[in-house]
C-alpha cells in the first residue's frame, strides 16, 4: 500500500487523508478546498479509486471498502442527518412494552437516542455506545451482552455474547449492515460481528434494518443475511428498483424516512 501511496501527488495524499478522518469527500467541497476545477478533482478522485484506495460514489468519494471497515468515528459522521431522520423512523415502529435486540452501529446508535420517550422497554444490545445512551432511563430495562469488547467501536463480540443472545427471544431486532449487495445481500466486515448479528435476527419476531443508501454503493465481505428476512426496512431513501421490487416481493415494509444531506455531503449532479 505504501508504494501507491508513494505513487500520488501531495494534494491526492491530502485528499485521502481527508477522507479517512471524515469517511466520506465530495467534489465540490474539495475542488474549493484546493482552489482547483472540479474536473481536476474527478481526475484525482478517479486515480485514487483506480489505486483501490477510494470508492467513488455520487458527488464524491468514500474510504475504499471491501475486506476494512472506515473507521468508528468517520461513519459517525457520513450521512449524519440521514441516519438521524433513519433512527427516528425505526423509532416509531416499536410500541411501548417491547422487549428488542439493538445491534451495532452508529445508525442502530440514533435508533436507541430516539428511544428516549419509549415506556416499558426491555433493551438487550451488544453495543457499548446504545448502554450509555440508555442506562440512564428510569423507563426502560436494559441488559448488555457479555463478551470481549471490540476496542474500535465498543461493540461486544464473540462466542461469548452469541451463547448470550441465544438465551432471548424478544419483539424486535434493530441491526444494521455495512454494506447491501444489489441482489439483496446483506454485508459486513468482522465474521465475529456476523455470528452476533445472525443471533440476534434468528432470536427476534421482527427484524428492522437500519441502513443509509450510501450503503448500497459499499462492499464487504462477510454474508450476514438476506433482505427476505426482514420484515422493515428503514432508509433515507432507496435508488434501486431491483431491491424496492425484492421488498414488495418478500413482503418486506419499507420505509424511506428522508432527510436533507448534511453539510459536507451536498452532491455534484455532474460527478
Amino acid at each position: 500500500m505504501r508504494v501507491v501511496i508513494d505513487q500520488v501527488s501531495q494534494r491526492q495524499q491530502d485528499i485521502l487523508a481527508l477522507a479517512r478522518l471524515h469517511g466520506r469527500v465530495s467534489v465540490e467541497e474539495l475542488a474549493a478546498r484546493f482552489e482547483v476545477t472540479p474536473q481536476t478533482i474527478r481526475k484525482d478522485l478517479n486515480e485514487l479509486c483506480d489505486s483501490r484506495l477510494l470508492s467513488r460514489i455520487h458527488g464524491g468519494a468514500v474510504v475504499a471498502s471491501g475486506v476494512e471497515n472506515v473507521s468508528y468515528e468517520a461513519r459517525r459522521l457520513v450521512a449524519h442527518g440521514e441516519k438521524r431522520a433513519i433512527g427516528e423512523a425505526a423509532a416509531r415502529l416499536i410500541p411501548n412494552s417491547a422487549s428488542l435486540f439493538i445491534n451495532i452501529g452508529t445508525t442502530t446508535e440514533e435508533v436507541a437516542r430516539a428511544l428516549g420517550d419509549h415506556e416499558d422497554l426491555l433493551v438487550i444490545t451488544n453495543n457499548l455506545n446504545v448502554a450509555t445512551l440508555l442506562y440512564r432511563h428510569p423507563k426502560m430495562s436494559l441488559i448488555v451482552a457479555g463478551g470481549p469488547v471490540r476496542r474500535a467501536d465498543g461493540a461486544v463480540i464473540g462466542s461469548a455474547a452469541v451463547d448470550f443472545i441465544n438465551q432471548f427471544k424478544v419483539d424486535y431486532a434493530v441491526i444494521g449492515a455495512s454494506a447491501i449487495d444489489e441482489d439483496g445481500t446483506l454485508l459486513d466486515f468482522d465474521y465475529r460481528e456476523v455470528r452476533v448479528a445472525r443471533a440476534i435476527i434468528e432470536n427476534a419476531r421482527r427484524v428492522i434494518l437500519v441502513a443509509d443508501k450510501l450503503k448500497l454503493e459499499r462492499s464487504a465481505p462477510i454474508r450476514v443475511g438476506h433482505l427476505r428476512e426482514l420484515d422493515y426496512f428503514v432508509t433515507d431513501a432507496l435508488p434501486s428498483g431491483a431491491l424496492r421490487e425484492m421488498c414488495a416481493e418478500h413482503r418486506v415494509d419499507l420505509v424511506e424516512a428522508g432527510a436533507e444531506p448534511s453539510a459536507h455531503e451536498t452532491p455534484d449532479a455532474a460527478a
